[in-house]
């Protein structure tokens, strides 16, 4: 008997072209945890519009997902550097540090959100760091 798959079909999204409409789909995406399917939908909202800090967040966002650590840090670098005041940008960038090892470098940015956030998740950030390099 003969195999008969049938391929599905590319996922369409209306106003994906739109970097405001694919800003709002990529969030869903990413918050359903399909990065790869968010990325698709990124590129080309930054294609028209590669400066779009809440695209690149979300890019940044999806690098982390698929654990491209080196994207999500260049990409966060660059984010962090234009808002330095944006902790969620710090801690992501934590993260992506201490992903890698980079416990020295991580340490300050996980520092930074944890007092300007004073979310409990990212004060544990800090500890498990500065247990991890032994900074404590």
């Amino acid at each position: 008997m003969e195999d008969f798959t049938l391929p599905a079909p590319p996922v369409i999204f209306p106003g994906q072209n739109d970097p405001a409409s694919a800003y709002r789909v990529a969030f869903d995406l990413l918050a359903r945890r399909a990065p790869e399917e968010a990325l698709q939908i990124l590129e080309p909202a930054l294609d028209q519009d590669p400066g779009n800090t809440g695209l690149r967040t979300l890019r940044a966002w999806a690098y982390l997902i698929r654990v491209q650590l080196g994207p999500a840090e260049s990409e966060l670098r660059s984010l962090v550097d234009e808002h330095p005041d944006d902790d969620w940008l710090r801690f992501a960038l934590g993260r992506a540090l201490e992903r890698q090892s980079k416990y020295a470098e991580a340490l300050p940015h996980l520092r930074l959100a944890a007092a300007m956030s004073a979310d409990p998740e990212h004060e544990l950030a800090v500890l498990r760091v500065e247990r991890l390099s032994g900074a404590i």
